[in-house]
């Protein structure tokens, strides 16, 4: 039989971790000639995830477990999974069960139809507030036109990858990690199963509209590098307006004299140039402040406990 290891992300989820548990092993018994195991990452709670992993653990020897020393970010939470995974098959799955276990059968046809990989992707995004949903598609037409790598739209990280693949993933080493790019990125054959928007089980959400602008631009930066020539463009535009501008100014004052004074039209123009100064310093400041992050080569993530399935350290 092959195995199949189930990443399970999980930060102040406590409600959350029996539900997915039992919904999953509903499942489980549909996948034929496969052994299903569960590696759960507690990502540094303050609450009893850790306790309710602990609990399924101490049942059901499936059940193995990682605990951060601090909150990481599900990033790295993935990363530590997925490294820690013995399955032929890893999947990795959200723990609020908006990554509906059912599809799972679906998954793992596709994977022995010949697939690399087999991913979810929602349809819509019902249930989410518009201005989220607006802001959330925008960035994903606009990552697609900055960078040669392909985000599908609506993708999640739900989905099903053979071992081959999921070596790929784990060799990009990178601290600043946006994983939806790094799936894209390593390439590999990926069928899209496609699935409705769904409700969280419990709980809620832990990503604020703000933490979702910086995931976004953590995403821009990592796969693009456009906002660096968009900031070059901008400069030599600037020069040939500004060249342009002194040229009729000349003519102006020759033929109209006097009519160059006015400090209002000064300060405009000094305010232009200054905001758009401010704004390629910034860009150029997301690219060294990452380049600063990687030189450090500090790890990805800290354990601080693990157990379940055979042992417990």
């Amino acid at each position: 039989m092959e195995l199949l290891s189930i990443v399970v992300p999980c930060y102040q989820e406590e409600a959350s971790v029996p539900i997915f548990y039992e919904a999953v092993q509903a499942v489980a018994g549909q996948l034929p000639d496969v052994a299903v195991e569960y590696v759960f990452v507690d990502d540094g709670s303050t609450d009893g995830t850790l306790a309710a992993i602990q609990a399924l653990a101490a049942k059901d020897r499936a059940v193995r477990w990682l605990s951060f020393s601090r909150n990481f970010g599900k990033e790295a939470a993935l990363y530590a999974g997925m490294e820690h995974a013995q399955g032929d098959l890893v999947a990795v799955m959200d723990v609020d069960l908006q990554d509906p276990p059912a599809l799972l059968p679906e998954l793992l046809s596709a994977i022995r139809d010949g697939w690399d990989c087999a991913a979810v992707r929602r349809v819509d995004r019902k249930g989410e507030p518009p201005i989220r949903s607006f802001f959330a598609r925008q960035f994903y037409k606009l990552i697609n036109r900055m960078s040669d790598t392909e985000i599908v739209d609506g993708a999640r990280d739900f989905r099903l990858m053979t071992r081959k693949m999921v070596e790929a993933v784990l060799s990009v080493k990178e601290y600043n990690r946006f994983s939806k790019g790094i799936f894209s990125w390593v390439g590999f054959r990926t069928k899209w199963v496609e699935t409705p928007n769904l409700p969280r089980a419990a709980g809620e959400t832990k990503w604020s509209f703000f933490k979702l602008l910086l995931y976004a631009l953590e995403g821009i930066v990592a796969f693009s590098t456009a906002p660096l020539a968009i900031a070059s463009v901008l400069g030599l535009t600037l020069c040939g307006v500004s060249g342009v501008a002194i040229v009729a100014i000349i003519i102006r004052e020759l033929i109209w004299r006097g009519s160059a004074y006015g400090w209002p039209s000064l300060v405009c123009i000094i305010l232009l140039i200054a905001g758009i100064q401010l704004f390629c310093m910034g860009i150029l400041g997301q690219y060294l402040s990452r380049t600063y992050l990687e030189t450090k080569r500090r790890p990805i993530y800290i354990l601080r406990q693990e157990g379940g399935g055979e042992d417990e350290r």
